[in-house]
């Protein structure tokens, strides 16, 4: 029986949605980022996040800025400021995080588990 060839340099989909978007983190940073039209500072994302430390706080904001979907911006100023925002690439994927979000919204009312979140409970 012959073996079938498989393309090395094929990465199925779905795992690639979870590379860029997966964890504990990415989601809830993207959905802070999209809140609003103007960047946010590091600190004002982990106030909005809570229970979240610096370290998973910067890796998950280096993989999503390494990923294309923000995009991270130092000014050399004292004390120094840092800002990010959503690109073009990250707002794209807005749609559909908003669709898996209703569809969450949706199946956590049938579990009655109530949504806690200001933006997602509000969704129609």
């Amino acid at each position: 029986m012959a073996k079938k060839e498989i393309n090395q340099s094929a990465v199925c989909p779905l795992r690639h949605l979870n590379a860029v978007f997966g964890g504990k983190w990415k989601m809830p940073i993207l959905c802070i980022l999209a809140s609003g039209e103007e960047p946010k500072r590091y600190s004002a994302i982990k106030r909005h996040l809570g229970d979240i430390t610096n370290v998973m706080l910067s890796q998950s904001l280096h993989e999503l800025e390494a990923a294309g979907i923000i995009h991270r911006e130092q000014y050399n100023e004292v004390p120094p400021r840092v800002e990010y925002k959503l690109t073009e690439k990250g707002k794209s994927a807005l749609s559909f995080l908003t669709q898996a979000a209703g569809w969450a919204i949706e199946n956590m009312k049938a579990s009655s588990v109530v949504p806690f979140c200001e933006q997602c409970a509000s969704m129609k």
